[in-house]
């Protein structure tokens, strides 16, 4: 589920597939920057949560991340991360007590829909909150 191209907000960062944590602290950042700049910050914790496991799923299990993307509209975030690998992330058994392992099953606990598509060579993580009143 995309959403319009005209959108309220969107902003892309490439990361060129680099697959290493501070790839990922960059990203998490600049969605917390994103967030803050649309005054969304407040309501969208979650969506940094999600971005994360995405961001950290992309760069341990799928050879790096390509991008992440913001979209912002009509009270709905979506995060799309893209990575150079086809294989689609797998929603395994949630395990509680087991340390690791837990991204997919949150970000399917946390968000509204996610899903992935093709892209290239690679593919797209994408995943639709809904940003609280």
């Amino acid at each position: 589920m995309a959403l319009p191209l005209h959108a309220a907000h969107h902003r892309e960062l490439a990361l060129d597939e680099t697959a290493d944590l501070e790839a990922c602290s960059r990203g998490i950042a600049w969605v917390r920057q994103a967030l803050s700049d649309w005054n969304l910050l407040d309501r969208g914790q979650d969506a940094v949560l999600v971005a994360a496991e995405l961001l950290s799923n992309a760069a341990k299990h799928a050879g790096g991340i390509r991008s992440l993307t913001l979209t912002h509209y009509e009270g709905l975030l979506q995060i799309t991360v893209t990575d150079p690998s086809a294989e689609p992330p797998q929603l395994r058994r949630h395990r509680p007590d087991s340390i690791g392992s837990h991204g997919i099953f949150l970000v399917d606990r946390l968000a509204q829909h996610w899903g992935t598509r093709p892209n290239g060579p690679g593919k797209t993580v994408w995943a639709t909150l809904p940003l609280p009143p």
